[in-house]
């Protein structure tokens, strides 16, 4: 009998993307970045006012929902509690959020929206909205149809991706 320790079993991995997805997954990366920072940019050369870093933007949209502690933002953007934390002392002297007492624990606080970060974030929604459907009606009926038909897809794979997908 051996005194040997024995190597950890480790889970198996998935299998490796074939060719086709994995070359899939390259164009799909491509697209995604150059559609953000095609709508990044587009949307500040029409909008001006729209100088709020997405970081700061996705906070809004997050908070939209409901208040938080800076804990559970952290979690849910997945993103450094030190981070969170500064980019929320930004929104708060920028006025677009307020901190609330925590009716579950007075030790704490929950970030919520102000009426002006509500204000911010339709105004934001809206800009890019009109940005995306004038861009969508520049493209022929066939793409642009084809583009809608993806939706639903790309959705799932967002969902995926972030471990939400309600397919699982």
């Amino acid at each position: 009998m051996s005194s040997q320790p024995q190597p950890a079993s480790r889970p198996s991995e998935p299998a490796a993307p074939d060719a086709g997805t994995l070359a899939g997954a390259q164009q799909l990366t491509d697209v995604i970045t150059r559609l953000r920072r095609a709508l990044r940019s587009s949307i500040r050369s029409e909008f001006p006012w729209e100088a709020l870093p997405m970081a700061q933007v996705e906070l809004l949209q997050t908070l939209a929902v409901a208040p938080m502690r800076v804990g559970e933002l952290a979690a849910r953007q997945r993103l450094a509690p030190n981070t969170v934390s500064g980019l929320i002392s930004k929104l708060l002297e920028s006025g677009l959020v307020d901190r609330q007492p925590d009716p579950g624990d007075r030790r704490t606080a929950r970030i919520a929206l102000t009426e002006a970060g509500h204000q911010q974030l339709r105004d934001w929604r809206s800009a890019h909205e009109r940005r995306l459907a004038a861009a969508l009606e520049s493209l022929a009926p066939d793409d642009r149809a084809a583009v809608m038909h993806a939706l639903p897809g790309l959705d799932l794979l967002a969902r995926s991706l972030a471990g939400t997908d309600p397919t699982r």
